[in-house]
């Protein structure tokens, strides 16, 4: 296989845009994107395009890639749609990498994009096409007959709290995607196998909340602190609304470009693809865990490698569930891992310095190349107050859907900066 290197990234600012639709959100990023590199559209070959909810909102179940792309001009190129819930972004990306790898393809375009927000004065349609584009990342018959018993749950727990129970066990605080609740149900699980606390959660979302105040194109830019974390509104126990991934637009995406092609492009910042791994679900679960394993081996690379990572968090036991995985820490030590400080900026290993999907914001289809653009900045050394000092090494990790308990799918990717990269950190 040929050697693969990213030599543009582009996004723009994650957020609610209720006047935009998907084209547009496609052609602010691809000006951003053509203007971080030395590759003309022109020269595009081939484009992977992610999306997952644009059919269920507007009717646009096929041909989205083409359908968002040809009003900026792109003609002939074979255009791949890809469709991989949350790990869409990801998925395109690996896609890319394959294109150029096996010879077929010397330039690639991965690009996502989303509109998942909904707004509160919306329609009881348009709220049932919002909740359903999040159900549509299941098992729907499995998961229908969750909800089902979550509601029966729920009235339980509701004539014990009338009784005089405690409500933090309840399942549901407000209204949100049935992923929260199994997030929540998942970090209750940890909690009482390895005494992880909610505090300990908290730690990891005001990092988060910290970092995002630092990235201009966070969708949330408010730092919080552990106290202000816990004080919030509770969504699922132990899962605060800090704790949560928020609904928002966006768009994001990367160009890649062949080892030997490069010479073709002076000027060019290129950043190693060492590994691209992209893992389904398995009836042994673990899915992350073995696509860390096949992604070390990939690279040549071990987790003590790695700088920083741009993890899945689409909750803070997300993240915390992650560190583990990768091999960050031990199985059981994400709490106190967490808690030492190691995942913040100026800690052994930063996690999430963009802000991760609880502040960046969370647009399904563009999450994945969103992350690849954070760590691409990072090993450039370009990513402002928010750099890394002497990263070198970058992991991005994306996961999609949920099959039972675990991941539906997992795309995991190694990254490697230029030459010299770190010796311009300030």
């Amino acid at each position: 296989m040929r050697d693969v290197f990213v030599v543009a990234v582009g996004m723009i600012p994650f957020g609610k845009y209720p006047e935009k639709g998907i084209k547009d959100l496609v052609a602010g990023v691809m000006g951003n994107l053509l203007r971080d590199g030395p590759i003309r559209q022109d020269q595009i070959e081939a484009a992977w395009m992610s999306n997952a909810g644009w059919g269920m909102q507007t009717g646009q179940h096929c041909i989205r890639g083409q359908v968002a792309l040809a009003p900026l001009g792109f003609e002939e190129i074979p255009v791949m749609n890809v469709e991989n819930a949350c790990a869409g972004g990801a998925s395109a990306f690996h896609g890319a990498f394959l294109g150029i790898a096996s010879g077929a393809y010397d330039v690639a375009l991965a690009i996502g994009a989303e509109k998942s927000f909904v707004a509160k004065n919306a329609d009881a349609e348009a709220r049932k096409k919002g909740f359903e584009s999040f159900l549509a990342g299941t098992d729907v018959e499995v998961t229908q007959r969750m909800i089902a018993q979550l509601r029966v749950d729920a009235e339980a727990k509701r004539g014990e709290i009338e009784r005089g129970g405690s409500p933090a066990a309840g399942e549901s605080g407000g209204t949100h995607s049935p992923f929260m609740d199994l997030y929540a149900r998942g970090a209750r699980a940890h909690m009482e196998r390895h005494g992880t606390t909610q505090e300990q959660l908290a730690v990891i979302a005001a990092k988060n909340h910290r970092h995002g105040a630092l990235n201009p194109d966070a969708q949330y830019r408010r730092p919080m602190t552990v106290e202000e974390v816990l004080a919030d509104r509770l969504i699922a126990f132990p899962l605060t609304r800090a704790m949560c991934s928020p609904l928002g637009d966006g768009a994001a995406a990367a160009i890649l470009v062949a080892g030997d092609a490069l010479a073709r492009f002076p000027g060019a910042r290129p950043v190693r693809v060492r590994a691209s791994v992209l893992v389904s679900a398995s009836q042994k679960g673990g899915q992350s865990r073995r696509a860390a394993e096949r992604a070390y081996a990939m690279a040549g690379l071990g987790p003590e490698d790695i700088d920083t990572a741009e993890v899945h968090d689409a909750t803070a036991f997300g993240e915390l569930s992650q560190t583990e995985s990768l091999g960050f820490c031990k199985e059981g030590e994400g709490g106190p891992y967490a808690a030492s400080h190691a995942t913040a900026l100026g800690g052994a290993r930063p996690i999430n310095p963009s802000g991760g999907l609880e502040c960046r914001g969370h647009p399904i289809g563009a999450t994945g190349l969103a992350q690849i653009a954070e760590i691409v900045m990072q090993l450039r050394h370009e990513a402002g107050e928010r750099q890394v000092r002497g990263a070198r090494i970058g992991l991005t990790e994306n996961g999609g859907g949920f099959l039972g308990t675990g991941e539906a799918a997992v795309a995991i990717h190694v990254l490697e900066g230029p030459p010299g990269a770190a010796g311009r950190t300030s």
